[in-house]
């Protein structure tokens, strides 16, 4: 069609085999549409349009799209706010009649349905980071690193040190909302060895997320929407795509560390030790790992 619909928010051009979503950059355009930018939308993606009256005077078209197309609803998980999905363009009444004659031209061109096989939608683009409650995430495409905060981490994360999880060690991402109660971002394990069949119970439990390793704990003003969705749907994006294509996983070399961080990192550690909280064999341990690092 090569047309292009402006809403609130958000610009959609059609095209003839996909929908370019532009989204605005101004103060009242929600962040995380600031923080996409912009999305190419593939017509194999969707399989629905609906236009339905929106909140004082708006119209809403909305495309649905597919089970499995694109990696950011598929981390989020449902979790999103209707103001906060990316696939509502809200319009002003008046273009009611506009937006119904592209919804039918839309839904004219859509020929797929149901669950698909591989993300069709791009996720967004590495290196990517966010600063968690308890330390610091980044993902450069290859691997995630977390690096613990020495006033939000507990002893537990503080004791297991700094992590690296490399893609090919993956198995998916799981997202929680830092908009609900106990948000957190946690990696999940590839578990390529455990039979089919086995039942749920005979795996050991998983622990809270603050005291877990492989993930970071959100709370005010931590781990945004904007910064760890995008995030989570990197990762995930990375994962799916290596176990589909299982490449030669490229080692990742690890960062040299500033000295005045590792001399604070030092000086927390033996706080925990005084209190109790680490062994005399853990404290010198972590004490000669952290000296490695300089």
């Amino acid at each position: 069609m090569g047309d292009v619909l402006a809403g609130f928010h958000a610009a959609w051009e059609f095209e003839s085999d996909s929908v370019l979503i532009r989204y605005e950059r101004g103060i009242r355009t929600p962040k995380l549409f600031q923080a996409l930018g912009e999305r190419r939308v593939p017509l194999e993606a969707i399989e629905g349009v609906t236009l339905t009256p929106g909140k004082r005077g708006t119209v809403v078209l909305r495309v649905e799209p597919r089970a499995g197309a694109d990696p950011l609803i598929e981390a989020a998980a449902g979790q999103l706010k209707e103001s906060g999905d990316p696939y509502r363009l809200v319009l002003p009444a008046e273009r009611e009649t506009l937006a119904e004659y592209y919804a039918d031209e839309l839904r004219a061109l859509l020929t797929e349905s149901g669950k698909t096989e591989r993300f069709l939608v791009a996720p967004p683009e590495a290196p990517l980071h966010f600063k968690a409650y308890d330390g610091k995430a980044s993902f450069d495409g290859r691997a995630v690193s977390f690096r613990w905060s020495w006033t939000g981490a507990s002893s537990a994360k503080w004791k297991a040190g700094d992590q690296n999880f490399p893609v090919a060690d993956l198995g998916g991402v799981e997202w929680r909302s830092p908009e609900m109660f106990e948000g957190y971002l946690r990696l999940l394990p590839r578990d390529a060895d455990t039979p089919v069949g086995v039942a749920a119970a005979a795996a050991p439990p998983v622990p809270q997320a603050d005291q877990d390793p492989a993930a970071v704990v959100f709370g005010l003003g931590y781990g945004p929407v904007h910064e760890s969705l995008p995030f989570a749907a990197a990762v995930l994006a990375a994962v799916r795509e290596r176990g589909a294509s299982t490449p030669v996983p490229v080692p990742v070399p690890a960062p040299r560390r500033d000295p005045a961080d590792i001399a604070e990192r030092i000086r927390h550690l033996g706080e925990l030790h005084q209190q109790g909280l680490v062994t005399d064999e853990e404290f010198s341990s972590k004490k000669a790992e952290l000296l490695a690092e300089l």
